[in-house]
């Protein structure tokens, strides 16, 4: 598919690969037949076949917008776990002449989900937008330095930790303590 404007160009093609949405970490689409869209400056949109959706957790709300490419899109709100994310996810039901492989698709708006690819590593995929080539390695180099390098030790500055430890030096020697030590005799680390 590709749109007869030079000026706002369209292209769609299959992207290759299994590609999972997760919201929260919960499994909302899963598919070996995503097209991705890419329309002139903006963003790669991933679009899903509807059988490949759990529709479940998705309502169709109010909301509608049109664009003059496209066509007129439809919305959806993701309802998972007690989360409600307002028109988180946009289809175009009839789309205008030219962007028919758009019919009844579904697409998400990454803001509020991950992408997985299967070909990459989940890492990879949330960094990488859809059908572009991998991210520079000095922001992989980055993550990796922060990792445990097999010593126990990060290999860079430590980041702020987010949240708080007890304090075992406080325990030492104090075994009268009214309050025992944290863990203390569970088995636990």
């Amino acid at each position: 598919m590709q749109s007869s404007d030079p000026n706002h160009p369209i292209t769609c093609a299959r992207e290759s690969g299994r590609v999972r949405v997760l919201f929260e970490g919960h499994e909302i689409a899963d598919s070996d037949d995503v097209l991705v869209l890419r329309e002139a400056d903006y963003p790669p949109v991933r679009y899903f076949p509807r059988d490949d959706v759990a529709m479940a957790f998705l309502r169709r709300s109010d909301k509608t917008t049109r664009c003059p490419y496209k066509g007129s899109a439809s919305y959806y709100t993701i309802y998972r776990d007690g989360q409600i994310i307002e028109d988180a996810v946009w289809s175009y039901e009839a789309p205008l002449p030219g962007m028919e492989r758009l019919t009844g698709r579904l697409a998400f708006y990454p803001q509020h989900v991950d992408f997985q690819n299967d070909a990459l590593s989940p890492a990879e995929t949330a960094t990488i937008p859809p059908g572009t080539a991998p991210r520079d390695a000095r922001d992989i180099d980055e993550i990796v330095r922060h990792t445990d390098s097999g010593s126990g030790a990060s290999q860079a500055e430590h980041w702020d930790a987010n949240v708080s430890m007890p304090d075992d030096e406080a325990w030492e020697g104090d075994e009268d303590q009214v309050i025992g030590r944290p863990y203390h005799g569970t088995g636990s680390i």
